[in-house]
């Protein structure tokens, strides 16, 4: 975060928040004038967006624009090999795990830089379960091929913290995510990665550092790929979607040379309780847009194995 900025409070729902003073919240209230959106520099085209017009939705906060638009964000993810046993005891009934071999599902450790969006520039850090799309029957390999293919995953996040205030309450309270406040810190470019999250109390719990492999610089909608978060709601189940429209990135099976240090913050705790244990693939995003859906009810019933 930076400390040297200057703040303003505003009302979100029925709270009270400080954003930074003439940013996009500030000036919008998460309802832009992608014209005036389209004159930032940093964001590029935004053409995408422009087919998805926002609409005044009822929520757990009162009334809101959505969806949310993040015009410029980065990531870098490790997809990782955990036993099913444990990826169970941290699911929700009836989700299960999407088995990728046999014994072993996917967990997904993400570190999000949200450059320019409607609630201001911020940091994420998400561990997620990779699940079986609900009333999914047969093959978990038919299934994950599938998934691949579409680039469309299901999955349940199990922590999501972030760097500030707004990102929380809007996380906590309009979505009910694991989400909490806590210092992260995002860097991302065409040679090296550091990545790293502290505990509440600011000592290291996380830090993952690598060489950035090759991006390929992409056309402009030439690769959507889709996330569907299932979680509950007020103890109903909901799906929340999350389109990502991804300009610059990479991928590398199996990378040699990440370095990722478990410090023993509730991340590191969390990861060692699934048993995450082997990188499968290094994922790096230099540059996407991303929409952020409000959740939906699903309807979640047992899937066969």
């Amino acid at each position: 975060m930076n400390t040297d900025k200057q703040f303003t409070e505003v009302e979100f729902g029925q709270y009270k928040v400080k954003v930074p003073l003439g940013g996009y919240y500030d000036r919008f209230r998460m309802n832009p004038d992608l014209d005036q959106v389209a004159q930032d520099t940093t964001v590029g085209n935004i053409d995408f967006f422009r087919k998805i017009p926002k609409k005044q939705i009822a929520s757990r906060v009162g009334l809101v624009w959505a969806p949310n638009f993040y015009y410029k964000s980065s990531n870098v993810q490790l997809l990782m090999l955990a036993p099913i046993r444990q990826l169970r005891n941290k699911l929700p009934q009836p989700l299960e795990p999407l088995q990728a071999l046999p014994g072993y599902g996917l967990v997904a450790l993400t570190f999000f830089h949200y450059d320019v969006c409607d609630n201001d520039p911020y940091n994420e850090v998400s561990v997620a379960i990779v699940v079986r799309q609900p009333q999914a029957k047969g093959s978990h390999a038919l299934e994950l091929f599938r998934s691949m293919r579409q680039r469309h995953f299901y999955a349940h996040v199990v922590a999501l913290p972030v760097d500030t205030e707004i990102a929380r309450i809007r996380g906590v309270h309009g979505y009910q995510l694991p989400k909490w406040l806590t210092e992260i810190h995002v860097n991302i470019n065409t040679s090296t990665i550091h990545a790293h999250i502290k505990d509440t109390i600011g000592q290291p719990d996380l830090s993952l550092t690598t060489t950035t492999p090759k991006l390929k610089k992409l056309k402009p909608e030439s690769r959507i790929s889709k996330t569907t978060m299932l979680h509950q709601v007020d103890h109903q189940w909901q799906q929340t979607q999350v389109l990502t429209n991804t300009l610059s990135f990479t991928q590398k099976l199996l990378p040699k040379h990440v370095k990722l240090i478990r410090h023993g913050g509730p991340l590191s705790q969390l990861l060692n309780e699934l048993d995450a244990s082997t990188i499968l693939r290094l994922d790096v995003v230099e540059d996407a847009q991303v929409v952020l859906h409000l959740p939906v009810p699903v309807k979640i019933k047992s899937s066969s194995n």
